[in-house]
């Protein structure tokens, strides 16, 4: 049998695929690599613009802006920046702060860096209208210098509802962050006048389970450490937490919450110049009235950790690398579904590993979208695809453990993401139930049925009994095939393929005899 150029076309293409998939493949294997230690290593200061930023003269003074919720890609910038300070002996270090809390891992590991420091360090909540709130304020109370710009707030640092629970009801490793109304007034409202113990005011605990007594109780306890470790309001500071009350700057510094209140960032250098601070390396008197102002901004691993440590990214990543997959599994050698899938979804369960994570609910997801991908492969009517988008919507409602504001998925995102999803995979077995509705025009199965033409001197039966079976030569879909009959085809005869066997093809006659025999 000759080759014949469908043929041909069919291994080339093949041929240029693996061609293409090793090309992929060494590329994959050389760069991911390099990307993934740059990703999970410590930003060494050989490559790292960060390091380029703090490349400076000694004495100066280094601006760390924080804005917005504190995750774990503040935590990592804050942390690195501390570091490349101190590498590089700077004056001090101000974190100027506004945030409406964060994550408690996050949060802890900021302070820890702050506590180790050999520089030192200052919050300054600011500019005006800025906030400290929740895990803001432990970092407040946790720095060596305390200062906020009028018109800031800082407090509310009682531990939010993480989990599925009731509203008052935080899971363990609960960050602190900003607090629901109460009852009868707002949380945040701020409190003047002396301060009151926390015996004074009992807060309502018959109401409350164990495990929230627990956190409540365990972040009282860290914020009063921090406060004595600084000789700052221990009492006001457990109130934050027990109540979720709040101070403006004015009533922040009467009450010794904060040291400073500084108009603007030259307002502070001015008052704080010549102050002696005690650090981890010993007590340093501030020198800063003619020291630089260097401002420390996000470097591209910084912005990259910000970008998918957010749950809406993290999630679509998780989809994108799942579709990926099935493409590439449903049209093997295709390499760029597979190759781009499998780097979403690395980095998409990267992403997860650092955010507070149900994996009940990452389960579901991963279970709604094997559902949904079985269902272009097998004819369940849709049962199983129905199933795929609950368990999918079900585990994305579920999957970030955590009310921490910045950190949640909104039910829009859920219910596109749920949507596409469900609308592609009902499309794929769509056109996959119409693909096998139609007739098969390739391969053996194309051949039954398949008409042709008698070669040489036709097909008779051994003996010339009719009853017998005879072997000969036909020309079917241009290809020469052997074939056998139980009836006498002469040469130029027309006929039917009812059969396969190996090579030899099974044939009866069909219609009239051809004007024009093939002959060898």
């Amino acid at each position: 049998m000759h080759l014949t150029a469908c043929g041909l076309a069919r291994a080339a293409r093949a041929i240029a695929y693996r061609t293409l998939r090793r090309g992929c493949l060494r590329a994959v294997r050389a760069v991911l690599p390099v990307a993934l230690a740059a990703l999970a290593g410590g930003g060494g200061t050989a490559f790292s613009p960060l390091a380029a930023q703090a490349a400076g003269a000694p004495g100066e003074v280094v601006v760390i802006p924080v804005n917005g919720a504190i995750g774990p890609a503040s935590a990592d910038f804050i942390v690195r920046s501390l570091a490349h300070a101190a590498q590089d002996r700077a004056a001090l270090v101000v974190l100027q702060l506004d945030t409406p809390g964060g994550l408690d891992t996050s949060m802890r590991q900021i302070i820890k860096a702050m506590l180790g420091s050999p520089v030192p360090v200052a919050a300054y909540i600011a500019p005006g209208g800025a906030r400290a709130a929740s895990a803001g304020t432990y970092i407040v109370y946790a720095s060596h210098i305390a200062a906020m710009a009028p018109g800031t707030n800082l407090g509310a640092a009682t531990p939010v509802q993480i989990g599925m629970g009731g509203a008052d009801e935080p899971k363990p490793g609960a960050a602190p962050a900003l607090p629901r109304a109460a009852p009868g007034g707002k949380a945040d409202q701020p409190t003047s006048g002396a301060s009151a113990s926390p015996a004074a005011t009992p807060p309502a605990v018959d109401t409350q389970s164990t495990e929230t007594r627990k956190q409540v109780q365990d972040a009282a306890a860290y914020i009063r450490g921090l406060a004595q470790l600084r000789g700052r309001n221990a009492a006001w500071a457990e109130r934050a937490v027990r109540e979720a009350v709040s101070l403006s700057a004015r009533e922040a510094l009467e009450q010794k919450v904060i040291d400073i209140v500084a108009r603007d960032m030259p307002d502070l250098l001015r008052q704080l110049d010549g102050r002696a601070v005690t650090t981890a390396s010993g007590e340093q008197r501030l020198a800063l009235a003619h020291a630089n102002v260097l401002t420390f901004e996000p470097d591209w691993r910084s912005r990259f950790l910000s970008v998918i440590t957010d749950p809406n990214v993290a999630l679509i990543l998780l989809m994108i690398g799942m579709y990926g997959l099935f493409f590439e599994f449903a049209n093997p050698g295709f390499v760029l579904p597979g190759v781009a899938g499998t780097i979403s979804l690395l980095v998409g369960l990267f992403a997860l590993q650092l955010l507070p994570i149900n994996y009940v609910g990452l389960g579901l997801i991963f279970l709604g979208l094997a559902f949904l991908i079985a269902e272009a492969f097998l004819p369940t009517f849709g049962s199983l695809g129905f199933g795929g988008v609950v368990a999918f919507a079900i585990g994305a409602l579920m999957l970030i453990d955590t009310d921490v504001p910045g950190f949640g998925i909104p039910l829009p995102v859920i219910a596109c993401v749920t949507l596409f999803g469900a609308l592609f995979v009902f499309a794929v077995s769509g056109v996959a139930l119409r693909a096998r509705k139609r007739p098969v025009v390739t391969g053996s199965e194309a051949l039954i049925g398949s008409v042709g033409v008698m070669l040489d001197d036709g097909l008779t039966p051994p003996g010339g009994n009719e009853g017998g079976s005879g072997s000969g030569w036909a020309r079917v879909h241009g290809e020469r095939w052997h074939v056998e009959s139980d009836e006498p085809l002469p040469a130029g005869r027309t006929v039917r393929v009812t059969g396969r066997r190996g090579l030899t093809l099974t044939v009866v006659a069909s219609g009239a005899t051809s004007q024009q025999g093939e002959r060898r």
